[in-house]
Formats: C-alpha cells, structure tokens, sequence
C-alpha cells in the first residue's frame, strides 16, 4: 500500500551467516544434514532436489493459510511468534513506542467494532469520489490516493538518480491494475481466462456491496479500462532494463508528452511542485497512451473505478464482508489458499507495516546477539574475498574491466542485522478505535517522510527492509547488501554444524547477493551507485553471450504443464543463483585453508556443501500461486532454482560422480560459468 518507490534489484532471500576456520574449532561439528528428508529410491545424479528433499516432500501438506511452504516460511512463521509476543506485551509499556504499538494492534484486533460501522471508515473519502465532475479533478484525487496508498492509474516513487546517486529524484510509473500483470488481462490461456472472470466477478461483488445499484454495468466498465491500461503497460522483463526505463523529463516538457494528466495540477497537490525540476518517466510510452485512455474514458467510469480501488485495497481494514470478499479472490481464486491467515497474524503484519522500525528495535534487543552481528561480518568479508579473488583469475574478462569490477567489489556496504539509526515515529498518530484512519496516516506518513528527501543528502545508511524480515537484498543505488536480524538464525545457519552445509546453505545466499553487484542489470552501475558504461564493448558482448545460454537453459523448464519459466525475466536472478554457487564453493575451500574437510555420517565436505545448498529451498507450492510466480516473479521455483544451478557446477559433477547419461548431466560446452 505504499506509495513511494525504491530500487532494489534483488529483493530475495537470505542469509545468516558465521565464519568459522576448520582448524580453530574445538567441539566436533555435526553434519548439519537432515537425512531423514532422503528419498534414497532416486538417484543424486538424476534428480538431486528430490534425492535431498523427497521424503520432506512426500510427508509435508501446505498449511491451509499459506500459498507455499518450505524453508523460508518456517523462518517467518517463527518470526511471525516472537513479534506476536512482542506486541502483545508491549501493551504493558508506558513509552511512547509501546503505546503505538499495543494502540494499533488492538484497533486491528477489536473485530466487533469494526464489522459494527461497516464501510463508514470510508465513507468521507467516498463523497470526495463521488462528487467528481470534471477530468480537470482527476489529477487532485490521483495525488490523494498516492498519499493514502491506493491504486490508481500511474504512481511515483523517491529514490535515487540512477546518473547521479548523490540525489533523490522522483520516477514517475505505470500503475492502475487489480491484476498482478498486464499477461492477466490479455492471455487466452484457459486458467489465466478463469481468473480474470473471476476478478470482474469480484469487482461486481465490491460494487454491489457498497450500495451501486448499477454495480455489474460498472464493474464491466472498470474491468475494460483495466484492460485498455494492461494493453499498454511495458512487461516485466521490459521494465528490468535500467537504460530503457532512465527517461529524464524537464517539468515543462510533461504536457508534451501527456497534456491530459494535468501535470501542474499533480504535482502541486503531490506537494512536489517547487521540489523537482525533472522527473524520470519509467515508461514513456505508457504515459503517452494514458493520455489518450483518459481522454476517451468518461468521469462516471473514473468515478466507479476509483471507488472500487478504495474499497478492495482497503478492505483487509473493514468489516468481515470486506475482509472475505477480497480473500475469496485474491487469496483462494488467484493463490489458491483455502484459508486466510490468523487475525492476530494479520494484526502483527499491520503493526510491522506501519512501526517497523519501532517494532524491529525491540525484535533486536530481544532475538538478535552482537556475536551474531559479528560472525556474520567475518562470513561476509570471507565471500568478497573469494569474489575478489574470481574476479582477479577470470579469462575472458579484460584488464580494464576487471579493473572497475574489482573497485565496485571494494566499496560493497553491508548492512548486518539493523540499522544504525532508527525511523522516528513520533510524528505518526495512532488511535485504538480508528483503524482505517490509523492505516491512512501510516500511508500519509510514509508518504511525507519519503517526499521530504527531495533536496536532501543521500541517507546512505537507511534500511528498506526491518531487522524482522526474513529476506535479504542488494541495492545497487548504494551498492549494499543488506540482511536483516531475522535471516541470522536456523534453518539457514547452524551453529553447531560443520562449514560444509552453512556454506551450501547461507554462504550460496551471500554469494547471490554479492553476485546482484555484477547480473545483466546490477553490472550496469558503477561502484557509487551511478548508471554508467564501464565494460569494455568487446567483454560486454562475451558476458551477453554467456547469459544467453542461461536464458535457453531456464526457458526450457516447465514447472506447471503449459507454464515455461521465462528466462529473461529470471535472468538477473539465475545469474546470482548459479554465481552465488560458484563463489560459495570457493569460499568453502579458502575456509578449510589447506586442511582436509572432515567425513561426517559417510558424506564428504563437497557433498555436504551441496546437500546444505538444496535443503534450504526444499518448497511446496499451491499450482495457482507457482502459476503467478511464474507470470510475474523474477525468481525461479525454487525446485529449478536447485537444479539449473547445480547442472553448472563442475563441483557438483565431481563431488556425486555426475556422468554422461545421467539425467542431470549437461555437456561441458553447454554449462555456463560466469564468475
């Protein structure tokens, strides 16, 4: 529901991390392993995931509220607990931060209140949409929405200047869609199909509820407008192209290129006007054919469409109608969850969404040891080194490019644990008895604090993540990798086991991190942060022709019959996968330094390190919502994850004997080995 923008080019998983030489321990380490989840009926050399995972597999059933279970989601559901018990016991504190804390979780909890007034919460900033006359308005109750974070046809983020990272700017951006992607509203694909019935037949429902009497006419009406925006939206892979989406628009060249917005309008009433002179147009094209999307659609339709957003975004903070109306299609039509979540578990995704930064200080205090913080930046200098050192002995790489390569190396930031200053969220209200109220002011908050950057310095030590979240990232605006508190724990490290699997597990997510610095996208920022040209011509081409492979590789896998993964979508996230790897294994030998890796329960040190590697993303997904994955997700299943990693490791072929003839064999020629 935010409104702001930041890039980020990896969101995804990862790590906790600690660095242990094999020589220095004292205690014998165990294997780290969980041979029970074996399915010893396959063969490691046919199919490796299974081999690891199968019994896991075969004994596990998805929790009736979830759209995937596995590895990551038993971390956050451990998280999920620990912050439950904060907030409810912050209820006990008298501080300011504990009060806004227990205020907002009890607003979201007390049902009984919140079914008793319906959609009265709304009801003022419904008038305001119904009382629309003219297109003039429009560009006034666009800029409204964007502060209270609801959908409408086009967005802004504050982030930095891709041409100059010492600044904030603001990008301007395609939005407008109650699907998850442009493929929803124009694909012939049967299931697909299905879905959008199902989404107009929601939109009808909201309609409905909200007391339209012309609710099925209406919703026809929005679901085609949705459409007409869907039909000139770029694609996903479109949008990963940094180059092509850095369009640099003078304020006084935006009638030009879409004199229907009311440009002058928007942003004094975005409370952008006197703080930029140029915005970045992400789409260019989009914007252009808005213009005549808006002409040609009349205010009635906008009316319908603009109340219907309201409503469905706000519905998880209304009655129980609300609440189940947008399950119903989001969760179980779309995901195919069966079940929502807990209340009080949505109760504490509020709370974190709003006072993360509040609820994430005493997340730390509570879960989260400086020794903690220190071995995972031991681990962590350990992984550039090895970066480093790959780097330094690549062959097709020119002296001048490994030149730059190596400088961006060198000023990597990472960000261990938490922030070193907090949010203050003194500013922020919070009313017990004013749910809905509470999440616009969070949004008009976050809005505030986001749009007071323009003119600043750049803060390069803000979080985008909390120290609660079970993710990781790396952001190639400030050439940080990032990994919050929550990821330093089992089931990614084991403290007690052997370097060996940690390496597989968390030193693989590291090493994927590092590896964003330098994908099809992360290699086009220079080490401060700036979108420039520092590859020679000639090694350019060499590295596109490497990726290329990968992109054939990753196209040709299947995981749902009929849905292929793309693979110019994932490749920014294969590429980390498959380097992560790589510079794991390396990582894993500079740590044994010399000495022999220890045979435990009959596995080797190579095999662990492998076997650590396809545990951590043993995953069990519901067919709709892998379906969505596939659609619109930069990363692979996890499943394809392991396996199109692994068949380009040479490692893998030597440590389980991987031969010609066995099904994960691929021929020498085809592997590809980037860093």
């Amino acid at each position: 529901m935010k409104c702001y923008k930041i890039i980020i080019l990896s969101t995804l998983l990862v790590l906790c991390l600690w660095f242990v030489v094999s020589s220095v321990k004292t205690v014998t380490p165990t294997s780290g392993i969980a041979t029970q989840n074996f399915d010893r009926s396959v063969r490691p050399q046919d199919d490796f995931y299974r081999y690891v995972n199968g019994k896991w597999l075969d004994a596990t059933e998805i929790p009736a509220d979830k759209a995937s279970w596995g590895s990551f989601n038993i971390l956050r559901e451990k998280a999920q607990k620990a912050l439950r018990e904060i907030v409810e016991t912050a209820a006990k504190g008298q501080d300011q931060e504990s009060q806004k804390i227990s205020s907002l979780y009890a607003s979201f909890m007390d049902e009984a209140s919140i079914d008793a007034i319906g959609l009265e919460p709304l009801r003022s900033e419904l008038n305001d949409i119904d009382a629309i006359k003219t297109k003039k308005e429009l560009p006034d109750i666009i800029a409204h929405l964007a502060k209270i974070g609801v959908t409408a046809p086009y967005g802004f983020g504050v982030h930095q200047d891709s041409k100059d990272a010492t600044k904030y700017i603001v990008d301007m951006e395609q939005s407008g869609l109650g699907l998850p992607d442009r493929d929803y509203y124009l694909s012939h694909d049967v299931k697909i199909k299905k879905i959008f019935d199902g989404y107009g037949e929601y939109v009808t429902k909201i309609l409905a509820m909200s007391g339209d009497k012309h609710a099925a006419e209406n919703a026809e009406a929005i679901v085609s407008l949705e459409t007409k925006l869907a039909r000139i939206q770029w694609t996903k892979t479109e949008l990963r192209d940094p180059v092509k989406t850095y369009n640099r628009f003078e304020i006084s060249q935006l009638d030009s290129l879409a004199p229907e917005l009311g440009w002058k309008a928007f942003l004094s009433s975005a409370e952008l006007d006197g703080k930029i002179t140029y915005v970045i147009i992400s789409e260019p094209s989009y914007f252009a054919g808005l213009n005549n999307v808006l002409h040609n659609t009349p205010i009635p339709v906008w009316r319908s469409y603009f109340r219907f957003h309201l409503i469905s975004d706000y519905a998880p903070y209304l009655s129980k109608e609300y609440v189940n109306a947008r399950f119903s299609f989001y969760g179980t039509a779309l995901s195919g969850v069966p079940e929502n979540k807990p209340r009080w578990q949505r109760g504490v995704s509020l709370v974190e969404g709003a006072l993360g930064e509040d609820l994430g200080k005493l997340y730390v205090e509570k879960y989260f040891s400086p020794d903690n913080k220190d071995r995972v930046e031991n681990i962590v200098k350990n992984l550039l080194e090895s970066y480093r050192q790959s780097i330094d002995k690549l062959e097709w790489m020119s002296p001048e490019t490994k030149k730059e390569a190596l400088d961006k190396l060198a000023k990597f930031t990472p960000k261990i644990g938490y922030p070193k200053k907090w949010i203050d969220y003194s500013a922020l209200e919070i009313k017990a008895d004013d749910l809905v109220g509470n999440v616009m002011r969070s949004n008009m908050f976050d809005y505030d604090r986001n749009t007071s950057k323009l003119g600043q310095p750049v803060d390069r030590d803000e979080w985008h993540m909390f120290p609660q979240t079970v993710n990781a990232y790396y952001n190639s605006a400030l050439n940080e990798i990032v990994f919050p508190a929550a990821l330093l724990q089992p089931p990614f490290f084991d403290p007690q086991a052997d370097d060996a699997v940690n390496y597989g597990g968390i030193g693989v997510i590291i090493g994927h991190e590092i590896s964003h610095g330098f994908d099809d996208k992360g290699s086009q920022y220079d080490g401060m942060g700036n979108l420039r040209v520092w590859w020679t011509p000639q090694d350019r081409e060499k590295f596109a022709e490497k990726t290329k492979a990968l992109v054939s590789q990753y196209n040709a896998y299947e995981p749902v019959k009929g849905y292929r993964i793309n693979g110019e979508l994932t490749l920014g996230e294969n590429i980390a996968d498959n380097s992560g790897a790589a510079i794991a294994f390396k990582a894993y030998h500079l740590a044994l330094a010399g000495t022999p890796a220890p045979i435990i329960d009959g596995i080797t040190g190579d095999q662990r390190f492998y076997i650590g590697f396809a545990q951590v993303w043993k995953d069990k997904m519901r067919e709709n919502a892998e379906i969505n994955l596939i659609k619109n997700d930069p990363h692979s299943p996890d499943k394809f994850r392991t396996i199109g990693t692994l068949v380009n490791q040479q490692g893998f072929y030597d440590a389980f004997d991987v031969k010609e003839g066995d099904i994960m064999y691929l021929p020498p020629e085809k592997r590809v080995s980037i860093w």
